[in-house]
């Protein structure tokens, strides 16, 4: 096995400054340093990282939590997370918390046993009541793709979600719908709130009754979500819901209905993921720039840990744009009348 001494040794060095060039420390001569790196490649070193942690209190290792990795939202998310860490230097400890609270707090508590320099948490679904076990914690702590009140203890990067419901229900006004429905997920009030709010702009109300919750975050959840919406309210024009998974399921819906989108019924997702393209007809969603949060979350971690003093409480918010394709039209006059 090829040792630091190896490569001190052909680079014509000390160990000490071997080590300073792979640390990133010390006062090295560029000419010195490339002359390292040279050895280190010639003879194939890799720098062994637990002997490192235990000698420097560092492990270049960055811990993400997602409440899952089966949906391309959070895929998108581990994915740019693990470049830009990778682009540092670093290297990525994944948990996912799979919708379940405790598990959520297992992993936390673990991470005291664990060596990591700093954390994300993308989601606060699982997390929300368990943030008080990180009061101590010794490393950054950031959140991203937040929902709920953000805690004041931590930076926070997210999406302005409030917002993304707005823009879906001014596209909706402007095409002229009145009688909506909201397809939701019950973490996602800001959403809802912000829909409402376009048609308020316009003296017009959403009611409590219009808003119908999934039972699961998936297609099938879309499908009974919309099937109650459209056997509730036959006179509805169009529909919003707050996940593209939901649209997806609200298009079968609307096909078992004999409903034509866009044509009786108008229909809004939220995400933009890259499924919602191809689906038939494809679908007005808005787009949430996730890789962009994703990469300004953990480009704050990463000065948190060079340059300590980074706001605690810092909160960022980042903007949606609504993305019109096929599934959204004129409110027409070919809807069921009110029975």
């Amino acid at each position: 096995m090829v040792t630091m001494q190896d490569v001190a040794e052909r680079a014509g060095v000390t160990k000490q400054t071997v080590s300073n060039v792979i640390r990133g420390r010390g006062a090295v001569s560029p000419a010195t340093a490339a002359r390292v790196r040279a050895a280190v490649e010639e003879l194939g070193y890799t720098p062994n990282l637990v002997a490192r942690s235990l000698a420097t209190g560092a492990t270049k290792t960055v811990g993400l939590f997602v409440p899952t990795v089966t949906g391309s939202f959070y895929a998108a998310i581990v994915e740019e997370v693990e470049d830009v860490l990778d682009e540092n230097g670093y290297h990525l400890l994944l948990c996912t918390t799979r919708l379940d609270g405790e598990r959520a707090k297992r992993h936390l508590a673990g991470l005291t046993s664990r060596s990591v320099d700093a954390l994300l948490i993308a989601g606060d679904r699982d997390l929300i009541d368990h943030l008080p076990l990180l009061a101590e914690a010794s490393f950054p702590v950031a959140l991203c793709a937040w929902e709920t009140d953000a805690p004041d203890r931590f930076p926070v990067v997210t999406i302005d979600y409030e917002r993304a419901g707005y823009l879906a229900g001014r596209h909706l006004r402007e095409l002229g719908h009145e009688r909506v429905a909201v397809l939701a997920s019950p973490d996602h009030a800001p959403r809802v709130a912000g829909f409402r709010r376009a048609f308020a702009a316009d003296g017009l109300t959403v009611p409590d009754t219009a808003v119908h919750f999934a039972p699961e975050p998936t297609p099938a959840g879309g499908f009974t979500a919309a099937t109650t919406a459209l056997t509730a309210d036959p006179a509805i024009t169009a529909l919003f819901a707050t996940h593209d998974v939901l649209a997806l399921g609200a298009l079968e819906a609307a096909r078992a209905a004999d409903r034509s989108v866009p044509h009786d019924l108008s229909i809004v997702g939220h995400d933009d993921n890259p499924e919602v393209g191809v689906s038939r007809p494809a679908l007005t969603s808005v787009a949430i720039p996730k890789r962009e949060m994703a990469r300004e979350a953990v480009e704050l971690l990463l000065r948190a840990l060079t340059r300590p003093g980074t706001p605690a409480n810092s909160l960022q918010l980042l903007r949606p744009e609504l993305i019109v394709r096929d599934s959204t039209g004129p409110a027409g006059s070919t809807s069921p009348a009110p029975t």
